[in-house]
């Protein structure tokens, strides 16, 4: 029986037991309005997801090698997601129950009032911000530091090909993969960090400026931001690094400062749509227009009346903004033209080691080596935008 056909008889099956599921709750309850009014649609989607959930439990506890001896590599991926799904939600659970518990009054506060995803995300986001500042000492070794031994396997095992001094193996210079990929945290985070400042920066500074002044100076500004916004912003990027390429010649520090640079531009613009339609609904208040009669200066308007009441969704916007600066430079590194050696970062570790997925079907872990630095980069965004939602939650005033 084809794939196609086994498909269909699933899909055929699960719309059957919606069917049967909405009807018994119709019959056992009395017609009661939650299985009255459900539609077909609702009662698919539970039967489909009880489906999923048998089908995921069942394919959990599936041997993790053939009867060949040979590994079976999605059992094993997959026990992995699972078992960090789980320890996840215990280590946001535990982190929530001790900022209730230790901490000022506000903190307690806040922690009584976060969902688990938000203490997720803000349990991810300190690590990751410890692993950047303290990387020089919770690296086993330097970032440039080269071994003799080329394409250690990970694990640990001399056997296999491992060696004990790296967990993780070497790359196909020497280089330990485990201090890469902590440094990875202090220059791909540190560095999407600092971009997205001065993204913030450039963009909010000229918005709320062109909110406010209004006029030539408000019609320039948009009409310059509008051009650069229909260019899409990766294969400009891409294209403006290139030419960096040739200017910075052989000081290849001066390439990353370019690249901050150039990020920082073209994200700004985003910043400046943002900022200036917030900006124009903010100046037209009663308080605007008794701070310009008292006449306060336009620094005083921007800074004491403006920015004060734009914060929460500036907030918002920088968390999204600082995952786009993150995945951008992660994007222009695996390519090439981003962070340049011997600066560890995870896009370049990524392309580095894409070739060792071809070992899934012998060595799942040496398969899995291009999906950490991947995965570093997936957890952060996932984390980031946990967090903004929550705070887009609260500024909203919307409560649960």
């Amino acid at each position: 029986m084809s794939t196609i056909v086994t498909l269909i008889l699933l899909l055929v099956a699960i719309a059957g037991g919606g069917w049967v599921l909405r009807f018994a709750g119709q019959q056992a309850t009395g017609n009661a309005p939650v299985f009255r009014d459900m539609p077909f649609a609702v009662a698919f989607g539970y039967v489909l997801g009880a489906a999923l959930l048998l089908f995921s439990i069942w394919y959990f506890f599936q041997p993790t090698v053939t009867d060949a001896g040979v590994p079976n590599a999605g059992v094993v991926f997959f026990r992995w997601a699972v078992q960090f799904f789980l320890m996840s939600a215990l280590a946001a659970y535990l982190f929530r129950l001790l900022g209730r518990n230790l901490g000022t009054a506000g903190s307690k506060k806040l922690f009584r009032q976060m969902p688990l995803t938000a203490s997720f995300g803000v349990l991810i986001i300190l690590i990751y911000a410890i692993t950047a500042i303290f990387a020089a000492w919770l690296a086993p070794f330097g970032q440039e530091e080269i071994f003799a031994r080329v394409n250690v396997l990970p694990g640990g095992n001399e056997a296999t090909g491992g060696d004990p001094m790296h967990p993780l193996g070497t790359d196909q210079i020497g280089r330990d993969l485990l201090s890469r990929l902590i440094y990875g945290a202090q220059n791909t985070v540190g560095i999407a960090f600092v971009t997205t400042c001065l993204a913030f920066f450039l963009g909010g500074t000229l918005g709320f400026l062109a909110a406010t002044l209004q006029g030539w100076l408000d019609q320039v500004l948009s009409r310059a931001v509008d051009v650069l916004m229909a260019i899409p912003s990766l294969i400009f990027a891409l294209l403006l690094m290139t030419i960096a390429s040739a200017w910075a010649g052989s000081e290849r520090w001066l390439l990353t400062v370019y690249m901050i640079v150039i990020i920082a531009v073209i994200d700004s613009t985003r910043v400046f749509r943002l900022a200036r339609a917030v900006g124009l609904n903010i100046v037209v208040m009663d308080y605007i227009e008794a701070a310009k009669l008292r006449g306060e200066g336009l620094g005083y308007l921007i800074f004491k009346e403006i920015l004060p009441n734009a914060t929460a969704p500036l907030l918002a916007e920088f968390g999204l903004r600082f995952c786009f600066v993150f995945l951008t430079i992660a994007s222009l590194s695996f390519l090439g033209v981003g962070i340049q050696p011997p600066l560890a970062d995870w896009g370049t570790m990524v392309r580095d080691s894409s070739q060792f997925i071809n070992f899934a079907a012998f060595s799942p872990l040496t398969a899995a080596l291009p999906l950490l630095a991947a995965g570093a980069i997936a957890l952060l965004t996932v984390g980031v935008n946990f967090v903004v939602d929550w705070m887009l939650h609260k500024s909203s005033g919307l409560k649960e």
